[in-house]
């Protein structure tokens, strides 16, 4: 997959919402499969291939959040969820059952935009890594494989959404640094302007909870208060 051949399913009971999304990402050079419900959306993409899901929160006969979580279930493609502008609960939620990147109605074609360009920026250059350039990150008890998109604790692979690998892969592959969260929104999602640097903590506890022994106290990814965070040096 590079950009400009991506695949991206989007999902949404409005017909207005579809068109008005669908048109600039085939502008775009997207392929474009539209959906108007959350089963026809899991139909769809247990059908077939799909690089990006862009999918509403508020639809009729499957939700978008137990889209998400089904999709979640089977896969580690890029999910945004589009909520609304009122419901900050949706926000959280989304985030917390596997959504990669939200956007809040109303929003502009051009945000949307820039945020479906970052997932998909980030998806090709994590699939054009070097076959022969061992890039394994070794630290401890976790190890992490760029190539594979793989990630063991003690042996034991992790299930990482797209998002939550790509904030490991920037603090594992830099032990020590400190980096702000406005320095991994920019690093992961690119433009950082549009986003809540909330949305950073909850994906840093779902990689605790995921790689640490204690979530509450850990070990390797490290809290700089009033800062940021750091992933511990090796040993």
């Amino acid at each position: 997959m590079t950009e400009q051949t991506a695949r991206i399913l989007l999902v949404d009971d409005e017909q207005s919402i579809q068109e008005l999304l669908s048109y600039p990402l085939r502008q775009d050079g997207y392929e474009v499969v539209q959906a108007s419900d959350g089963r026809e959306g899991l139909e769809l993409f247990r059908e077939s291939h799909f690089d990006l899901v862009v999918l509403d929160v508020m639809m009729p006969r499957m939700d978008g959040f137990e889209l998400c979580q089904k999709l979640r279930a089977r896969s580690t493609v890029p999910i945004i969820m589009l909520t609304a502008k009122s419901e900050e609960v949706d926000k959280i939620v989304g985030l917390e059952i596997g959504a990669d990147d939200y956007i809040t109605k109303p929003f502009s074609v051009r945000e949307f935009r820039s945020r479906v360009k970052a997932l998909l920026r980030r998806a090709s250059l994590a699939a054009d890594i070097d076959d022969d350039d061992d890039q394994r990150i070794l630290n401890g008890r976790i190890e992490v494989d760029p190539l594979k998109r793989r990630v063991t604790v003690d042996g034991n692979e992790a299930e990482l959404t797209f998002v939550e690998f790509e904030i490991l892969l920037a603090l594992a592959g830099s032990p020590g640094r400190v980096w702000s969260r406005d320095q991994l929104l920019g690093q992961v999602w690119g433009n950082s302007d549009y986003r809540d640097p909330r949305t950073v903590d909850v994906h840093i506890r779902h990689l605790r909870e995921k790689l640490e022994e204690d979530s509450g106290e850990p070990n390797y990814i490290l809290t700089v208060r009033g800062v940021g965070y750091r992933f511990k040096e090796p040993a």
